[in-house]
């Protein structure tokens, strides 16, 4: 079956720097997108990046754009999110995500994604 396991979270100060990792097993993902989410207490799950799987397209949120970069390793079959310039309102739970190419959901939409991770936090101190 499809897993999902994220790592990387922690404590760190603002300006710091964190990398996530999500190893993905159980299918092909050639013909998935990649998604990173996170959810800070008392809100939404928010989009935070997406990449395709096969040609490598990535998109940001508007808030992570510039500090934040999304990757993925096709012999590792893993995705990684390079946090940089950390800030204390990117303090969440951070999740990633694989859903198809094609679908009638928009990339940012949670409601997208079939499978996903269970998380992990990332906390920023100011």
């Amino acid at each position: 079956h499809v897993q999902l396991v994220e790592s990387g979270g922690g404590l760190v100060q603002a300006a710091a720097s964190l990398r996530l990792s999500c190893a993905a097993s159980g299918r092909t993902f050639s013909s998935y997108i990649m998604g990173w989410f996170r959810q800070a207490p008392g809100k939404e799950r928010e989009f935070v990046a997406r990449i395709r799987w096969s040609s490598a397209i990535t998109e940001y949120a508007d808030s992570v754009k510039g500090r934040f970069t999304i990757s993925r390793d096709n012999v590792k079959n893993t995705v990684y999110l390079q946090m940089n310039s950390l800030k204390p309102d990117d303090t969440a739970v951070y999740y990633c995500a694989a859903g198809p190419l094609f679908s009638r959901f928009n990339v940012r939409e949670p409601r997208r994604y079939d499978y996903w991770g269970q998380g992990t936090q990332v906390t920023v101190s100011s």
